[in-house]
């Protein structure tokens, strides 16, 4: 009866996942030419999330809405998404050093990040799944030096005793999604590795 009770959630959670597996990636088909951020400076970050995204704050493993994001207080999810997104942009660009100001454009498309229910009674499954439009402005001009291109940012979110480990270091969903976020907006900028690749995970 003990190992019913244990694994039955983790098999209705697979069951009800299991529709859903599909392929998922962080992708953009056109970075920054090769050389040319060297001259840009960071001057501004200015994010976008447009009222029209959906949110839901339903306590279920997978909601279906365009917001899905918990670990901030209970409010208008639309500024504390844009927060996230403008910090991860920061440091992202934080290379930019050159001489010319330029400011940094990004409209969220969707933040579907894991409730608590989901990371909790998953295992080995679940995604992070962040889209965004980027393009780069003359602070000055506001000429459009490159973009607008859009991004697909998935990461595989961790679940169950992994993410509990995590979380026992000082991790959070916030911070694994903004490091990814960083991580992507740099290798798109030419300051970083490049980020792009795909991986195969139940997850919407």
């Amino acid at each position: 009866m003990r190992l019913i009770r244990v694994f039955l959630p983790l098999l209705i959670a697979a069951l009800a996942l299991g529709a859903c597996s599909r392929q998922f990636a962080t992708s953009y088909d056109s970075p920054v030419a090769a050389g040319t951020a060297g001259d840009w400076r960071l001057a501004e970050v200015r994010v976008t999330v447009p009222d029209s995204l959906t949110v839901s704050e339903a306590k279920t493993l997978m909601p279906r809405a365009d917001i899905v994001w918990r670990e901030d207080p209970p409010g208008d999810r639309h500024p504390q998404v844009a927060a996230i997104v403008r910090n991860a942009a920061l440091a992202g660009a934080s290379g930019l050093n050159g001489r010319r100001p330029v400011r940094l454009d990004i409209v969220v498309t969707r933040f579907h990040a894991l409730t608590f229910e989901a990371e909790s009674r998953l295992r080995w499954s679940g995604v992070h799944n962040i889209d965004f439009s980027i393009r780069v402005v003359d602070a000055e001009s506001r000429a459009v030096l490159a973009g607008p291109e859009m991004v697909e940012a998935a990461l595989p979110a961790l679940t169950g005793a992994e993410m509990a480990a995590a979380r026992a270091r000082g991790e959070s969903q916030k911070s694994q999604i903004s490091a990814h976020l960083g991580a992507v907006i740099a290798g798109w900028l030419g300051l970083g590795p490049d980020p792009r690749g795909s991986f195969t995970r139940l997850g919407l």
